[in-house]
């Protein structure tokens, strides 16, 4: 597992409103800009059970989990809602930004894409065919969440050139950057309290949201994401 991107917008505090819900009070962590819809169904030791609502997303596949890659899948993303689309439309950018990861088994290859999630459901098609539309269904996720304070800001200097890991203190924090060893501790140890509440989840998926600017140096928070079936 290596290095993930965390290159994110600030955002404000605040309510925010959907056409097909009630206002809903969003987290701390949206800061009033517009993220996926979620209900906490339960908090548990090490982790936190959310049933999200549909979401709508824009997708770009990248080869690889390197900084290159993702960076460069990022900056797709980025563009497209500065107005490379069929209709020069700007669209205002929100958050989170999505790294997934499907880990390679048998004789397969790991698959690796990066989403910004969407607002707006009718958004204008991209000029750039590796740019896709992406529907994502509501269901149960599980979280494991970090908010690192004044104290953790040293570490995240680095990440003013996208060096620093999205991974970086999900569970604990660390000088430097983190190692792809560091990423892929933070997915299992995930697993494990899944395994030790008696959840169910999809084995050989994760994903991995940022939500603060590289230029944010306290009160970040970053999630791992793993996918009931």
């Amino acid at each position: 597992m290596a290095r993930t991107l965390l290159s994110v917008l600030c955002l404000l505090v605040g309510l925010v409103c959907f056409p097909s819900t009630e206002c809903w009070e969003a987290p701390w962590f949206c800061h009033g800009i517009e993220c996926p819809v979620y209900t906490v169904v339960q908090q548990y030791e090490g982790f936190e059970e959310r049933s999200y609502e549909v979401s709508h997303w824009i997708t770009t596949d990248v080869a690889s989990t390197s900084n290159s890659d993702l960076t460069d899948g990022f900056w797709k993303l980025y563009y497209f809602n500065q107005g490379q689309n069929s209709e020069n439309k700007e669209i205002a950018m929100t958050r989170p930004v999505v790294v997934s990861v499907k880990e390679a088994d048998g004789m397969g290859e790991q698959q690796v894409s990066i989403s910004v999630f969407q607002s707006d459901v009718d958004i204008p098609e991209p000029n750039d065919n590796t740019i896709r539309k992406t529907v994502i269904p509501g269901g149960t996720v599980y979280v494991r969440l970090v908010n690192v304070g004044k104290d953790d800001s040293q570490i995240l200097f680095d990440s003013f050139s996208f060096k620093h890991s999205l991974f970086a203190g999900h569970y604990r924090s660390f000088s430097g950057v983190a190692s792809d060893e560091d990423a892929l501790e933070n997915v299992q140890q995930l697993r494990m309290d899944l395994r030790a509440a008696g959840k169910v989840f999809v084995e050989n998926r994760f994903d991995a949201a940022g939500y603060d600017a590289p230029w944010d140096l306290i009160n970040r928070h970053n999630e791992v994401w793993v996918r009931a079936p």
